[in-house]
């Protein structure tokens, strides 16, 4: 049996294990030399690759449980973000921000750093209140800001190093609506006025083609309560299909492409739950490199990855997302120095990407960028030590937790062993 990422770009010949309960959980990771735990394969790194055992937690049971001031939920790890808010909902409770897409698992999302946009709002890994882990010796420990706080603090953003979690204590908020708008705007404009834009709205991003002078700009904000919206994409995916097929086969006609596909209107406006409003259907296969910037400098990172592509009219298929993250004071967190703008180049899966990354990683670390973790990246352990001030203090927590490495693999005993 083997596992597949989302994309399909990282496979591992390993055991599968769906444990039942936290007993079987605790006795699969006794007996495994090596074991990593995997939700929904949206990782583009090689973060659950395993040669022997890759544990899935969709069948553990569990449940949801909100403290009594409501300013908390006790929720079972590997519960969908889909899962999740729609529990939450039903409670009259919600997450403070999610990112565009619900199929990971909460433990993954955490675990990586995963964001949605917000100048004020943190990554969901900053939800977190403290942790239920099964350790490398099968025994279950609890960690938060008070109880075993190096290990809280490290696990926050944990890469799956410190334990397999099976509940984590999350900051929930009351349940809100939320008002969309989608609208083409000059991308002149957008350089100018997105601070303004992020200032005027709860949430704010945009998709950027790089052969095009327009770009997809999304809003959201709080509205009044409404019905539930339709599911949604961004863009009109069949037509995108056509068009990323076109590429792949006749990859210089990309720009000429871009553009004609930009010169459609493209709007659109919707309200409604917010777990609901949130996301969007992500149904074409894509390899992915985010890298979260100082927020300073975002823009002008964005402008001359753009010219470059440009000047060598590269076939990037895939439109550029820029969003707007707070700072946090989480150990391995891209955003502990500063808020930031997170740049997402994507590749469609089926065209060359390596090359592409590579050069452009070049200009996002010129700039001073962090890579989101589970994004392509080439970081080595003396990028990681340089990059962030308590990776040595990150890592001695990993071994007094895994001193034997079971939680490893070749990609992470490369940056943390």
């Amino acid at each position: 049996m083997s596992w597949s990422n989302w994309s399909g770009s990282v496979t591992a010949p390993a055991q599968i294990a769906r444990p039942h309960s936290e007993d079987e959980l605790a006795a699969l990771i006794r007996s495994a030399h090596n074991l990593r735990v995997a939700g929904a394969g949206h990782s583009f790194m090689p973060l659950c690759e395993s040669d022997e055992l890759i544990v899935s937690l969709d069948d553990l049971a569990g449940d949801m449980h909100i403290a009594v001031d409501r300013q908390t939920a006790r929720i079972p790890a590997g519960w969908s973000i889909r899962r999740l808010t729609a529990a939450l909902w039903d409670e009259g409770l919600a997450l403070a921000n999610q990112g565009d897409v619900n199929p990971q698992s909460l433990a993954g999302a955490m675990a990586t750093g995963t964001h949605g946009t917000g100048a004020d709002l943190g990554s969901l890994a900053t939800f977190a209140r403290g942790f239920r882990l099964i350790g490398a010796d099968g025994e279950t420990h609890w960690c938060d800001a008070i109880t075993n706080p190096d290990l809280y603090q490290a696990q926050r953003l944990s890469l799956g190093l410190f334990g397999v979690a099976t509940e984590i204590d999350v900051a929930v908020v009351p349940a809100f609506h939320l008002a969309e708008r989608i609208e083409k705007r000059r991308w002149a404009e957008i350089r100018e006025s997105y601070d303004d834009l992020t200032r005027q709205h709860r949430h704010v991003e945009f998709w950027f083609f790089p052969h095009s002078d327009d770009v997809i700009l999304k809003s959201l904000d709080l509205c009044d309560p409404c019905d539930p919206p339709p599911t949604t994409t961004d863009m009109e995916e069949a037509t995108f299909r056509r068009i990323l097929d076109i590429s792949a086969r006749l990859p210089f006609l990309t720009p000429f492409l871009q553009r004609l596909m930009m010169r459609s209107g493209i709007s659109g406006r919707r309200r409604g739950p917010a777990h609901l409003v949130f996301p969007s259907d992500r149904t074409i296969r894509f390899e992915e490199m985010e890298y979260e910037m100082p927020r300073s400098v975002g823009l002008e990172t964005l402008t001359e990855v753009v010219d470059w592509i440009r000047r060598k009219r590269l076939p990037v298929t895939f439109p550029f997302e820029f969003r707007t993250v707070a700072a946090d004071d989480i150990w391995l967190s891209p955003m502990n120095a500063g808020p930031v703008a997170a740049i997402s180049l994507h590749q469609y899966a089926r065209m060359p990407w390596r090359n592409l990354f590579a050069e452009a990683e070049t200009i996002f670390r010129g700039h001073g960028g962090r890579p989101h973790w589970a994004k392509r990246h080439t970081l080595t352990r003396e990028d990681v030590a340089a990059l962030y001030p308590m990776a040595a203090r990150y890592t001695a927590v990993r071994r007094a937790a895994d001193p034997d490495g079971k939680f490893l693999n070749p990609h992470l005993e490369s940056l943390f062993a």
